[in-house]
């Protein structure tokens, strides 16, 4: 196992660097001018000094060398000097927003708590809540219980977030007055009766993404569920005397978990992407809504930023699905 997990590390290097060559690129391919905004009374010799000193005079590859010197080696290195108090970044040059002329991971560092709170949160809850609903539906197939969960789960897997995110505003923020409508992103938690407006602020963002999270495992857990449910090792399982609950519970379960990992797991970067729809919703300022605003203002290093931290979530939790699979399926040999 810890020869596959280091191989794959390996490999993730490369592959990597070729999705941030792609994003690189697709983003030099992309209509805008960084120089659009700029009154039209600055003198064009005066736009083109900005140009330069944003960098952009320079030839593609050398921008693209800079950007991954930047990104993998002076931003580690920044990290470095904040938890252990020392100077090996001082003086060199970060990838700056286009926007603020500020670092962008300072930027990214600043609104990640935001998006962890209500995102991470969310599919949390959206998991605790779809695996013991899919295991419950299988085991009952057809009750009244495993209809209504089909039910739910249809509604909340088809009904976009945008629109189950206004609903709720408009029932539990406008016609009730139980919850508010903008996320406080400057609200901060010092005592009890912070901490409840902390929860009530959250409550809908969360509920609509753990909702759709938890509509979707949960109908892959049931499938798992069945598909293993008719297989000769139950029904040998249950000869041999085993009790019913250590049948589903151990046996059925564990194999039935390999394909739901990979749902889990696949899911989890994706959600930072799909947060940022309701992160614009319900106003709430973070990962999302920094990428939507950096889109807008046509802030490529924001851009390109954002975007391959989500392709490095994605290659991460891939190689944890994987490692998963080995744990779970002691039938699988990977050293």
């Amino acid at each position: 196992m810890l020869t596959f997990t280091v191989r794959r590390l390996v490999l993730a290097v490369p592959t990597l660097l070729f999705i941030s060559l792609v994003i690189f690129l697709l983003l030099e391919l992309a209509p805008g001018d960084p120089m659009a905004q700029v009154p039209l009374t600055v003198p064009p010799e005066v736009k083109e000094k900005m140009r330069e000193a944003l960098g952009l005079g320079q030839p593609v590859h050398i921008r693209f060398l800079k950007w991954l010197v930047q990104f993998f080696w002076i931003e580690p290195q920044i990290l470095i000097d904040n938890i252990f108090g020392t100077g090996l970044a001082e003086g060199k040059l970060r990838v700056l927003s286009w926007q603020t002329r500020s670092p962008v991971m300072d930027i990214v560092v600043q609104r990640m708590p935001q998006t962890l709170w209500v995102v991470g949160m969310s599919y949390i809850i959206g998991v605790l809540i779809a695996l013991p609903i899919g295991i419950y539906s299988a085991y009952k197939q057809y009750s009244i219980f495993d209809q209504v969960g089909t039910f739910v789960s249809m509604v909340g897997f088809s009904v976009p977030t945008f629109f189950t995110g206004v609903l709720l505003i408009v029932i539990f923020s406008v016609n009730l007055g139980w919850f508010p409508s903008i996320y406080d992103t400057t609200h901060k938690v010092t005592d009890w009766s912070s901490f409840v407006f902390q929860l009530r602020q959250m409550a809908m963002p969360v509920f609509v993404l753990a909702l759709y999270n938890a509509a979707q495992i949960s109908r892959f857990m049931r499938a798992s569920m069945l598909d293993n449910l008719n297989q000769d090792y139950v029904r040998t399982a249950r000869a041999k005397g085993l009790g019913e609950k250590a049948v589903v519970l151990v046996h059925v379960l564990r194999n039935s978990m390999i394909p739901v990992v990979t749902v889990i797991a696949l899911g989890a970067p994706q959600v930072f992407g799909g947060a940022i729809i309701t992160e614009q919703v319900f106003k709430v300022n973070g990962l999302g809504q920094l990428l939507i605003g950096a889109i807008e203002a046509n802030d490529l290093p924001m851009v390109q930023t954002l975007t391959f931290i989500f392709a490095l979530l994605i290659v991460l939790f891939n190689i944890i699905a994987d490692v998963l699979y080995g744990i779970l399926d002691p039938r699988i040999r990977y050293d």
